[in-house]
């Protein structure tokens, strides 16, 4: 409110009507009614607790069930999480593995559970990554080399069974080499079915019992679809072969392993190339086979395939002739400049009769290198998700 003072000092100040302009009114008559509204303490409108309960039980919180907060309406399934829901303690702990750790958990009657040791626990995470799921459909890999004899079939065998034997999915290896591949001839044989009956008999299959029936699968649970057998057949296998026999394969199975055969040049290897989501390069432990491998990475390269070549894997074979007189360290220091990762396979005697591949009687060295292989490769897989 305006105060206008008087010239006399001793003279109270006067109170000055406010100017009021027309435009103003009905601000005034707002006014007038706010300021005949009571709002002392005494005369505010108690707040009901109840209706501050209502407001807060509508929104559902972990909090408000810790503080044992009840609410009116049911719970969402979103309240059922699995922190609220496991009983984490160590008496509700898988038991360990194994040896001492796991007697002392029963003979503490579950009280003591010191969990597995460092070992398992490796071993375990290590399933974890090669049996990580997959979405959007099937994933091929091919296994190829410029230069035959280093392995390559025996590598692609390998892979596919550590995966087979860990994942929950299904894992085929297609022989695509166009030279009568010997896929076929590392498990034990149950079909006599090769690519060309797949492709000859597309039409009329229509779910994956008559497709399995045209695979051999192994203890491992690895299918595997054998090439060819008559050489003047092989040569007919080409590039729309190839495609009938891939999406066929890509209905079933969700990794798909190619076994390329000798050479990048042939009509198969462009279909496989343009559908590979993952590489794997086999180089021998000699000279002239680490260059071709290395050749190879460059040919890729040169041919727009960069990207799959920095994230593929050099799979070293150690079980080649000359790998005793060469540096393999320098070797693997070298795929290390040019891929995402490098793995040697040991020599094991059980490979080099070039037969039929039992998983479970390998070194374990062999075993443990054929692991580390697949979870190398499913990482890369599960990075381009």
């Amino acid at each position: 409110m305006a105060v206008k003072k008087s010239n006399d000092s001793n003279e109270a100040p006067k109170e000055v009507a406010p100017i009021v302009k027309p435009s103003d009114a009905s601000n005034i008559e707002l006014s007038a009614e706010l300021a005949s509204i009571d709002i002392t303490p005494a005369a505010a409108a108690p707040v009901d607790d109840t209706d501050l309960e209502l407001v807060r039980r509508g929104n559902y919180s972990r909090r408000d069930r810790i503080q044992g907060n009840t609410f009116d309406q049911p719970e969402p399934a979103a309240m059922l999480t699995a922190d609220r829901l496991i009983d984490a303690s160590s008496r509700n702990r898988t038991a360990p593995e194994s040896g001492w750790r796991r007697w002392l958990f029963f003979v503490s009657l579950k009280t003591v559970n010191l969990g597995d040791s460092l070992k398992v626990r490796e071993r375990k995470a290590l399933d974890s990554r090669i049996g990580a799921a997959l979405d959007g459909g099937a994933r091929f890999v091919p296994v190829l080399t410029r230069k035959g004899g280093v392995g390559k079939t025996t590598v692609t065998t390998l892979l596919g069974m550590a995966m087979a034997l860990v994942r929950e999915d299904r894992v085929i290896a297609i022989d695509a080499n166009p030279d009568r591949g010997t896929l076929a001839e590392r498990v034990s044989k149950s079909t006599r079915f090769t690519v060309r009956d797949v492709v000859n008999r597309a039409a009329a299959i229509d779910g994956f019992t008559e497709f399995s029936n045209m695979v051999s699968r192994d203890a491992t649970r690895l299918h595997v679809l054998a090439s060819d057998t008559d050489p003047m057949l092989s040569e007919a296998f080409n590039e729309g072969d190839y495609n009938v026999v891939a999406d066929m394969a890509a209905r079933y199975y969700s990794v798909v392993l190619t076994d390329c055969g000798t050479g990048i040049v042939h009509s198969v290897m462009r279909p496989t190339l343009q559908r590979a989501n993952g590489l794997v390069i086999v180089s021998g432990g000699s000279v002239d086979e680490a260059r071709l491998a290395s050749e190879t990475l460059t040919w890729l390269e040169a041919n727009g395939y960069g990207d799959l070549v920095r994230n593929s894997v050099v799979a070293l074979n150690t079980a080649t002739q000359a790998t005793q007189l060469v540096k393999l360290d320098e070797i693997e220091q070298h795929f290390k400049t040019r891929v995402r990762r490098v793995v040697r396979i040991p020599y094991d005697q059980a490979l080099a009769a070039g037969s039929v591949i039992k998983f479970s009687e390998l070194r374990k060295l062999t075993r443990d290198a054929a692991r580390e292989l697949a979870a190398a490769v499913v990482d890369g897989l599960v990075a381009n998700n």
